[in-house]
C-alpha cells in the first residue's frame, strides 16, 4: 500500500469517527425530545399553580379592602372607641392593644429566643439533650393558638391570679412565639459559613466573642426579616387571647392612674385587640353597623400585616446591603 492510499484511509476512519459523534442515534433524540417535552410541560403547570395562588391572594385582600374602604375613608374609626347599641364606633383602644401586645412580647420573647438560638447553635453539644430540645420547639412551634391560650388561661389567668390582663396576653402569645423565633434564629444562624466562625476562632477570639462580633451581625438580615414576619403573625393572633387577655376594652386615658384599667400602660387591665374585636362583634351581634366595623377592622388587620411584611423585606435587604458593604 502506497502512502498516498494509507493517508485516504485514515482520512476515511477519521470522517467516519466524526460521523458518529455528530450524528446521535433515533433512541438519543426521542430521549431528548420527551425530556424537553416534560419539562414544558411541567413548568406550565408550576406556573399556572403559583398564578391560581396569587389570583386567590390578590382577590382575598382586595375583597377585604374594598370591604372596609368604607371604614378606612373615617379618620375617628382608628381613634374612637368601640360601640355596642348603636352604630358609628371606632377601633381606637383595640388598635392600641394590638401594638401594645406585640411590643411587650417581643421584649419577652426575642432576647429568650436569642439566647436560646445562639446556645443551640454555638454552645449545645451534639447529643440526646440537644435532639430532644430541638423536637420539643418544633412540637411548640406546630401547637394549636387556643392550646397555648387554654394552657394560659390556666396558668396565668387563674393559678398567678393576674386575671384576663395585658400581662396574661403578653405571656400566652410568648409562649406562642418562641418556638418560631428559636427556629428561625436558629436556621439564620447555621447559614452563616463555617469559614467565618473558624476565622474568627482562629485569631484568637473565644467562642463568644466569635459569635456576639461576627456570628450575629452576619446573620441579623436574616433575623430581622424573621422577627419582623414573626410579629405579624403575632399581631393577627385571636384564639389565645380570647381566654388570656379577655374581650372588653376599656375606655383610655393617659391622664388616668397607672393603676386604674383606663391607663394604657397598666399591664393588668384587659386589652381586647383587632382579631379578637372581629370575633366578638360577630358572635355576640349587637353592633348595628356588624357588617360595615368587621369590614374595616379586618382591613386595618390586613394592612397592618401586609406593613410588617413589606418593612421586612426591605429592613432585610437593607441591612443585607450594609453589611455586605463593608
Amino acid at each position: 500500500m502506497t502512502s498516498k492510499d494509507a493517508a485516504g484511509e485514515k482520512n476515511a476512519t477519521v470522517a467516519a469517527a466524526e460521523g458518529q459523534g455528530t450524528a446521535p442515534s433515533a433512541d438519543y433524540t426521542a430521549t431528548v425530545r420527551c425530556a424537553r417535552v416534560q419539562d414544558k410541560v411541567a413548568t406550565v403547570i408550576l406556573t399556572a399553580i403559583v398564578a391560581l395562588i396569587i389570583a386567590a391572594l390578590v382577590a382575598i385582600i382586595g375583597y377585604i379592602l374594598v370591604s372596609g374602604a368604607g371604614k378606612l375613608a373615617d379618620p375617628g374609626f382608628l381613634t374612637k372607641k368601640p360601640e355596642q347599641f348603636k352604630a358609628g364606633g371606632g377601633i381606637g383602644p383595640e388598635l392600641f392593644n394590638s401594638f401594645y401586645l406585640l411590643v411587650l412580647t417581643l421584649l419577652i420573647s426575642l432576647p429568650i429566643s436569642l439566647g436560646a438560638a445562639i446556645f443551640l447553635t454555638q454552645y449545645a453539644p451534639q447529643g440526646p439533650v440537644t435532639n430532644v430540645a430541638k423536637t420539643a420547639i418544633e412540637t411548640l412551634s406546630s401547637l394549636p393558638s387556643i392550646v397555648v391560650g387554654l394552657f394560659g388561661m390556666l396558668t396565668f389567668v387563674l393559678t398567678f391570679h393576674w386575671g384576663f390582663s395585658i400581662l396574661s396576653g403578653a405571656l400566652a402569645l410568648t409562649m406562642f412565639n418562641i418556638p418560631i423565633l428559636v427556629r428561625v434564629i436558629q436556621q439564620a444562624l447555621e447559614a452563616v459559613p463555617r469559614d467565618q466562625r473558624d476565622a474568627a476562632l482562629a485569631l484568637g477570639l473565644t467562642r463568644w466573642e466569635a459569635t456576639v462580633h461576627v456570628l450575629v451581625p452576619a446573620a441579623m438580615p436574616a433575623i430581622v426579616t424573621g422577627v419582623i414576619l414573626s410579629a405579624g403573625r403575632v399581631f393577627g393572633e385571636a384564639a389565645a387571647l380570647i381566654y388570656t387577655a379577655g374581650q372588653s376594652a376599656p375606655a383610655l386615658s393617659w391622664a388616668a392612674p397607672i393603676t386604674s384599667l383606663s391607663n394604657p400602660l397598666n399591664v393588668f387591665r384587659p386589652a381586647e385587640t383587632l382579631a379578637v374585636h372581629i370575633w366578638k362583634i360577630n358572635s355576640e351581634g349587637v353592633v348595628p353597623d356588624l357588617t360595615a366595623v368587621s369590614a374595616g377592622t379586618a382591613a386595618v388587620l390586613m394592612v397592618c400585616i401586609l406593613a410588617f411584611n413589606i418593612i421586612a423585606r426591605i429592613a432585610g435587604r437593607a441591612l443585607e446591603r450594609r453589611l455586605t458593604a463593608e
